[in-house]
């Protein structure tokens, strides 16, 4: 799910993060729908058409999860959705053509794969690009949250956002990560055979599309994703009437009564995470509920009750020294003690595959090969990109990056960027290699590691700004590398080249970096980011912050007896991903997940209701008729995600014009 990035995207859960049973059962591997050599050039494979497709996907991906990143930072993945609107996309608009007389050419499996792509390419610039986490952390209302009298959060330390300067250092930060590990491709996707499994998951979807059988099964498909669409759209203008100001309409419905409501107990009618829920595991989702009802249903209101004990009695709730502390400091506890233990795990593997593979006999490699993979493996390898073009691209974008970042933030000295360049391929390479055993980006670890590192190297005055910058120019680049090898396996499989691969990455990146800082100017402008008591509360912002006046101050930041509560949750994140890990899959199965047990403790509890309605729609109609589930789900969940995402386009615009919606519903109690 920030895969968000996102946090929660940037969680990248563990392989059970995401649920598999829901994707497309298109074809085996791809194997035998793939078997023609292609014989065009693979610029013909990059097409107006499919930029212009790539562009309108990406923008409206953009909106919905720059919505999720300020809400909760959860985010799901939605690869497999973007390539279901792309084969919509261009299939819409060749039969428009064909029936207006004109001649199109034909859309292949590789042109697919590229408009993908791009498209995913683009918005995950708002997935990771910083705006719900690092970069939105430096502006002066989470600067205010953390408490102007906390000692490391200097006066000074706040920038506000600005198009200009988020634009200019997401183009400096975002392309060196696109070179890092080119040249290692051959080795990580052929040699070494790692999965991938999102990249696979792409491939098999892409490939079961561009066959007669796939044909009828993407008909389906678009159907039920035009359905729930345009329903989920209804849906939301219909709430919109209601909404006022203030806390009234749907969103605020009292499910289980005031007294629940209170506590964040309430379904709030939300399609965008009943459709997140329709895709993410159960576990996932019984998480995010079981970390609400163990933060707001019991820790809080008994911390609560400690009031002038623990915490001054005269603070105000928000108060980084008040109970607001217990909220941040006990999910950064969770989220570092998933992290850690996830990071030790992916590091053995990666070792552990490493050295069983450097054992194997080479010669046996090529002999028990299947002909499509031989066939693929030579188009994978003919159109190969020069070591000379990545390595000299990787220069020159880090010269860029030394010179304009310290420039831009001159808390962040020119050297640490040069070392923080120098280290990144290989971080990098660690953790595709990660990400392609287990599906698990962990790019925002390393990204914590630097914040940390920077912060308390760079000092009180200036910590923290350096350490939230760092994190990201890591972040970043580590992210993106890893995403590209998810994007190369595709290719693989799909038969596409990798030039054209890296090229459609680039144009992405590029449309991302002038998209992505739009569509959150969008919502700064029109809603109100990083209120507590909102809608858009925007969590991480505050979570990174504090890390980093963490590694300035050390737990002299922390409130009364929240270090020996961050112990115990630290550890019992660790102990958890243990049990799940180490015990019989049917006891691990029920063992929650850390990472998502930490965003309610911050947010509340409601919208872990609202995926929970969405898990509970895929079970029953898995037990219903389990075959239609597993094809219908991802473009169903797909549908209702957009549809409710694409309704803030035209709320924005309103909120922006001064349109206020003409009646508010609100409940109260009734008077005795």
């Amino acid at each position: 799910m920030e895969h968000g990035s996102g946090e929660i995207n940037n969680i990248n859960m563990p392989e059970d993060q995401f649920r598999t049973d829901t994707d497309p059962p298109a074809c085996d591997t791809g194997d035998s729908v793939v078997g023609l050599n292609r014989q065009q050039p693979w610029r013909k494979d990059i097409t107006v058409r499919g930029i212009v497709a790539s562009l309108m996907i990406g923008i409206m991906y953009s909106v919905i999860v720059m919505k999720l990143n300020l809400t909760t930072g959860l985010v799901p993945n939605l690869n497999v959705s973007a390539a279901l609107l792309a084969f919509v996309f261009i299939r819409t608009w060749t039969k428009l053509l064909h029936k207006a007389g004109f001649t199109t050419t034909p859309f292949t499996r590789q042109e697919n794969t590229i408009i993908q792509t791009c498209a995913v390419a683009c918005y995950s610039i708002a997935v990771g690009g910083g705006f719900g986490s690092y970069l939105l952390g430096l502006n002066k209302k989470t600067y205010e949250q953390a408490g102007v009298d906390t000692p490391g959060n200097s006066p000074d330390s706040y920038k506000e956002p600005g198009i200009g300067w988020m634009t200019g250092f997401l183009f400096v930060s975002s392309f060196v990560g696109l070179l890092a590990l080119v040249p290692l491709r051959k080795i990580m996707i052929i040699d070494y055979k790692l999965t991938y499994p999102s990249g696979t998951a792409t491939a098999v979807l892409i490939n079961g599309f561009h066959t007669p059988k796939g044909d009828k099964m993407a008909r389906k498909q678009v159907v039920g994703f035009a359905k729930f669409f345009t329903g989920s759209f209804v849906w939301a203008f219909f709430q919109w009437f209601y909404s006022g100001s203030g806390t009234c309409g749907f969103t605020y419905f009292p499910t289980f009564g005031l007294k629940a409501y209170a506590n964040s107990f309430y379904f709030d009618f939300s399609m965008t995470y009943v459709g997140a829920g329709m895709i993410c595991s159960h576990l996932v989702n019984l998480s995010l509920l079981a970390g609400g009802v163990l933060s707001y249903g019991v820790m809080w209101p008994l911390i609560g009750d400690r009031k002038g004990d623990w915490f001054p009695s005269n603070l105000p709730q928000s108060s980084m020294k008040s109970l607001n502390g217990y909220k941040v400091f006990i999910s950064i506890a969770l989220i570092l003690g998933d992290g850690l233990y996830n990071f030790l795990k992916i590091t053995f593997f990666t070792a552990r595959n490493i050295y069983t593979t450097s054992r194997k006999n080479p010669k046996t490699n090529d002999s028990n090969e299947l002909q499509d993979n031989l066939q693929r493996n030579e188009v994978f390898l003919r159109e190969s990109i020069p070591f000379w073009v990545a390595a000299t691209g990787y220069v020159m974008f880090s010269i860029v990056s030394i010179i304009i970042i310290p420039i831009m933030f001159p808390e962040l000295k020119w050297y640490f960027v040069l070392v923080a360049y120098v280290i990144a391929p290989s971080l990098g390479f660690c953790n595709a290699y990660g990400a392609g055993l287990t599906d698990m980006n962990m790019a925002y670890n390393y990204g914590k590691v630097a914040l940390f590192v920077l912060a308390a190297m760079t000092g009180k005055e200036k910590g923290v700004v350096a350490g939230l910058v760092g994190c990201g120019l890591i972040k970043s680049i580590v992210s993106i590398s890893s995403d590209l090898m998810h994007d190369f396996k595709t290719g693989h499989l799909t038969m596409t080249s990798p030039r054209s691969m890296l090229v459609s990455q680039a144009i992405g990146t590029a449309i991302g970096c002038v998209v992505a800082p739009l569509t959150f100017f969008l919502f700064y402008k029109a809603f109100d980011i990083g209120n507590p008591d909102g809608e858009y509360k925007a969590p991480y912002a505050l979570i990174y912050r504090n890390m980093a006046i963490l590694g300035v101050e050390g737990f002299s930041a922390l409130p009364n007896h929240c270090l020996q509560l961050c112990y115990g949750f630290f550890a019992f994140a660790m102990l958890a991903n243990l049990v799940r890990d180490t015990s019989p899959k049917k006891v691990g199965k029920w063992v929650p997940l850390p990472m998502a047990m930490a965003v309610p403790f911050l947010v509340g509890a409601y919208f872990a209701i609202d995926m929970c309605v969405g898990s509970l729609v895929v079970f029953i109609w898995h037990k219903i008729n389990k075959q239609k589930a597993n094809l219908m789900v991802p473009a169903v969940a797909s549908g209702i995600i957009c549809g409710d995402g694409l309704w803030i386009l035209p709320s924005s615009i309103l909120a922006l014009a001064g349109v206020r919606p003409p009646i508010c519903m609100s409940f109260l109690p009734t008077k005795s």
